[in-house]
């Protein structure tokens, strides 16, 4: 696929900050899909040489039946530090390697990070969807910001994520007993959709088939 870089890349902490309060007002929170959702796509990153390295995976699914059509994986000097708060800095410019060698573009993707979900509403899952204009969720492991009441044991049950009395995402059980999963919109999808997808990608395990496969390409699994 073809992707138009919309922006450099920062060195610094203040020009990070800078892009994400441009682009959150490039943000889309609600439905705007290509259906029938027919392919859905997970990205992940590993990192080689003591993270001087940045390894970025995409994993391209058929849907509903969550069959691998396409795969592909990208190496790239990891520029920008860890930070809680800037991973799409240090994540997307690999990703965006491994997205441009895909011929099967998704209708979906599914990102393993936060979307709306972050303190200035520009996670990754929301800096990718505005880079490439694609439906993007964000299924992260766990908790950047927000609070939420206590959440039911059965899979499928949800509460909603507030932060600053806003509703920024939702914590979801994807399997009954398991640690949840927090889903925000990244761009041009809903929350309730989210929800909905994300559960439709996970008929098994905790994360996503999406998150899962990418996961293990990322991390040379």
């Amino acid at each position: 696929m073809k992707i138009q870089q919309i922006h450099s890349w920062p060195s610094t902490v203040e020009e990070a900050i800078t892009i994400q309060e441009t682009l959150q007002n490039q943000v889309i929170t609600t439905d705007v899909l290509n259906e029938p959702i027919k392919y859905v796509a997970g990205v992940d990153m590993g990192f080689v040489e003591d993270g001087t390295i940045s390894r970025a995976a995409v994993a391209v699914l058929s849907f509903p039946d969550l069959q691998v059509v396409e795969t592909s994986l990208a190496y790239r000097p990891t520029t920008f530090p860890y930070i809680p708060g800037f991973l799409s800095f240090r994540e997307i410019p690999a990703l965006l390697d491994a997205l441009e060698k895909i011929q099967t573009i998704p209708d979906i993707i599914l990102c393993d990070g936060q979307g709306i979900a972050h303190p200035r509403r520009l996670g990754i899952a929301c800096h990718l969807g505005v880079i490439v204009d694609i439906p993007t969720i964000g299924v992260a492991k766990s908790l950047l910001i927000g609070k939420h009441e206590e959440l039911p044991e059965a899979k499928g049950s949800w509460q909603p994520l507030i932060h600053k009395k806003e509703t920024i995402g939702a914590v979801l059980r994807t399997r009954s007993g398991v640690k949840p999963l927090y889903i925000s919109s990244g761009h041009r999808i809903s929350l309730p959709t989210a929800i909905d997808y994300v559960l439709r990608c996970t008929p098994k395990y905790r994360l996503p088939e999406t998150t899962r496969i990418a996961d293990k390409l990322a991390s040379d699994r």
